[in-house]
Parts: C-alpha cells; structure tokens; sequence
C-alpha cells in the first residue's frame, strides 16, 4: 500500500487541542477559515519548533488569499481561474495547490465539474507561482458510506489523467479524499491522502479504543 498522509481537520477544534495531535505525531493541519487558521497558525507558531504542514481546505474567497499565502503549504481548494489569478498574483513563490472537484456535481458546492476539468487545467498552467500538486473531492454527503465509492472512483481517474500531462503530471502527487466516516472506502479508491477531523480528536480523548 502507498503511504497515506493524515490531513488534521481542525475545523471544530481549539488550537491547545490540535498541540495534542501535533505531539501524537501528525504534522499536516487543514483548516476551512482563514480567521480560523490565522489564529491557530500563530499560537502552534509560538509552542513548537517542528515543521507543520498547514493546509486550507475550505472554500477560498478571493480577498482572503493575502492574509494567507505567506504561510500556507497547501491550498486544496482551487476552484477557479479568478482565484487561481489571485494566488499568482499574491505569491512569492510557488504555492503548492490540489484542483477541487465537485465529483457529484452539486450546484450548491463549489469545485470544478468533472467534464470542465481538462479546459480549466489548460486554462491555469499560465501560472507561474501555483504548483498544480494534486486532486481533492468532497463527494456528496451519504447515509452509507459505501454510496460515495462512485464519487471516489470518478476523482481518482480524473487524478490519473492529470499525472499524464505533458506539462505539469511529473509533479502530480497528492489524491485528497475521504473524512471520518469514509477515509476507509476514499483509501480503496487511491486515495494517498484523507482529512480526518473528528476521528482523530476521538482517539487523543480514548486512546485505547
């Protein structure tokens, strides 16, 4: 099996909780607020001297790239040319980014559609300064976990075709899927990287389950 990299989603957590998790050993944290992940990144700043990995994983607006692109290792959710643009614009260097897809093809969720992805990927290779690293999917939210395979599965060969491109696959690495309640199904699918929140703060309070 290839290695998998555990993405914290702190979304529901308070930054003393996530110093837990860091010193149990995981170093990638994903955030969805940019308020949110300013104020964690400060405080896990000023506590450790190890390297964190901090991920957004919500949906990015636009005039929120600047407080953040500093620091951020890892922007997940790129659903855009406008945002795309704006990273471009605002980055230093080159910022590592995942291609979000909306593999269920939501109206009410962002991400690119999966038969627009080819034409957005062409439309956002111009980009200096973004380093396309990756594919992320939500999927649609099911009572059985089992329901969300197809979704998985539609991402994981849209991720394949990507590592096939001429210009920017030698540098495609990263599918980012599946939480709690699904990572298992998201891992037999290809995932090699899962967000997992509440299942990890579950097992800092009772570790022997």
């Amino acid at each position: 099996m290839n290695e998998i990299t555990i993405v914290a989603a702190t979304k529901y957590f308070k930054p003393e909780e996530i110093m837990k998790i860091i010193e149990g050993g995981i170093y990638h944290i994903g955030e969805n607020y940019v308020q949110d992940l300013l104020l964690k990144y400060n405080f896990i700043k000023e506590k450790t001297d190890k390297k964190i990995y901090w991920h957004f994983i919500g949906h990015l607006q636009k005039n929120k790239v600047k407080k953040i692109i500093d620091f951020i290792d890892f922007i997940q959710t790129l659903d855009s040319v406008e945002l795309a643009e704006e990273i471009n614009k605002r980055a230093k260097r080159k910022v590592s980014c995942f291609i979000e897809i909306n593999s269920g093809r939501e109206p009410q969720k962002s991400g690119i559609l999966p038969e627009e992805f080819s034409s957005f990927i062409e439309k956002i290779k111009k980009f200096e300064n973004i380093r396309i690293e990756g594919v992320m999917t939500m999927g649609p939210l099911v009572e059985n976990p089992e329901d969300i395979r197809p979704y998985f599965r539609l991402t994981r060969e849209i991720f394949e075709k990507l590592k096939e491109d001429k210009d920017i696959g030698k540098e495609v690495r990263y599918l980012s899927m599946g939480m709690s309640d699904t990572y298992k199904i998201a891992i037999e699918e290809g995932a090699n990287m899962i967000r997992i929140g509440r299942k990890i703060f579950e097992f800092l309070k009772n570790p022997q389950h």
